[in-house]
């Protein structure tokens, strides 16, 4: 019965893993939809590589940073306990792979494509295990003071803030260290229009991101007994709340549309196992306003040219359900409880702190270093990666 439990365990966090590797299909497929059509294949391309260094990164450091493991065992030790820890892994490294396909969106059409690879490597090795570790494995004795002090550790089931607002406020570094698309402001300061290239691309995107969310959410329990319903109609509510709010401030625009359920699954992630379906509709509906609202504000007046507006979706809703969890997950607004406020508000402040500070270090490093930014004629012809013409026969050349 124990072994079949394990085994049952196992394939629980595997399915959630391959959901959550399925979202960064979402990652690809949105920033296509929205960039033009000349940086289209740098985006696909982008995310891909993304990945594969991450989890490079992430098998040889960060996850030993966050939890202490190592990989350097014979297979048969490796896999003992059916390979349990061997997907569980695999569901983590997920997750900090989503950090580099965040930052790719805000980033986008004008950002070298070798430093930004290096980037990643430092963000999933060291950077992004370092705050995951304190929140989701105690690291450094921070929940246990909160937990003394406040009487709740800070609680982020899937990653509101050690994921979304993470990845937001060190996507704000980058956006801002790189500057503006040229072209994107005129010389009087106003907002030279850059629409999506493919709307049907920016809904498949969200969309499957959308579907992946409730491997990301539910199966963050990664044990079969701690399935929670709850979890799962709380996301639902969420991303619909999402949907409707910033469907009615963005005046039915598909691009607000489309992100406003993301927005909404962004926000319930942290208390999506502890707060009523109605506090999650209310976090969803709130975080579409925010969503819409800052997005403007910072394209508009703020003149940070956040290409997918990874910092109000991510960076800011996430910052909200970090806080939400505090409120919503209270007893006397129909949550489980278990939760402090004061702890959110701390966890939370923590979270976008560190990783604001760390956009702007880690850029900034390779700003100096080796340059970040696309210069004149690449940007204007569509990034840095080559189309290269392959020979077909001696007679012919196709080109991609």
């Amino acid at each position: 019965m124990e072994q079949l439990q394990l085994a049952l365990d196992t394939l629980f966090v595997l399915l959630g893993a391959i959901m959550v590797l399925a979202m960064h299909a979402g990652f690809a497929f949105l920033e296509v939809g929205t960039v033009r059509n000349k940086n289209q294949v740098n985006a696909l391309v982008k995310i891909l590589s993304d990945f594969a260094v991450s989890t490079i990164a992430y098998f040889f450091l960060g996850y030993l940073v966050a939890y202490g493991v190592s990989f350097y065992s014979p297979a048969a030790t490796l896999n003992v306990d059916n390979g349990y820890g061997l997907v569980k892994f695999f569901f983590l490294l997920t997750f900090a792979a989503a950090i580099p396909a965040i930052i790719s969106g805000g980033i986008a059409e004008r950002a070298k494509f070798g430093p930004q690879l290096a980037a990643t490597a430092i963000i999933v090795g060291v950077v992004y295990p370092f705050f995951e570790g304190m929140v989701w494995n105690g690291n450094f004795g921070i929940q246990e003071w909160l937990q003394a002090s406040f009487g709740a550790p800070f609680r982020d089931f899937a990653g509101s803030i050690v994921v979304h607002a993470v990845g937001g406020w060190l996507a704000l570094g980058a956006v801002i260290m790189l500057g503006a698309r040229r072209g994107r402001y005129s010389k009087d300061g106003r907002v030279v229009s850059h629409p999506p290239s493919s709307i049907p691309f920016l809904a498949l995107g969200s969309w499957v991101l959308a579907v992946g969310w409730f491997g990301f959410n539910v199966m963050s329990a990664q044990k079969i007994a701690g399935i929670s319903g709850l979890v799962a109609v709380n996301s639902l509510m969420a991303m619909v709340g999402g949907t409707l709010t910033a469907m009615l401030m963005g005046r039915n625009d598909p691009g607000f549309t489309y992100n406003g359920p993301l927005a909404g699954l962004v926000a319930v992630c942290a208390g999506s196992d502890i707060m009523h379906p109605l506090g999650a509709l209310a976090t969803g509906g709130i975080a579409g306003v925010l969503f819409v609202y800052m997005f403007t504000l910072t394209q508009n007046r703020l003149k940070i040219d956040d290409v997918l507006g990874v910092w109000p979706l991510h960076g800011l809703c996430g910052a909200l359900g970090g806080i939400a969890a505090g409120v919503f997950g209270q007893e006397a607004l129909g949550g489980m409880g278990g939760v402090s406020l004061i702890s959110q508000l701390i966890g939370t402040a923590g979270g976008v702190v560190f990783a604001g500070v760390g956009g702007f270090v880690v850029y900034g490093v390779l700003k100096t270093a080796v340059g970040i930014r696309l210069d004149e004629e690449q940007e204007f012809n569509g990034a840095d990666l080559t189309i290269h013409k392959v020979s077909a026969t001696p007679e012919r050349e196709t080109s991609w």
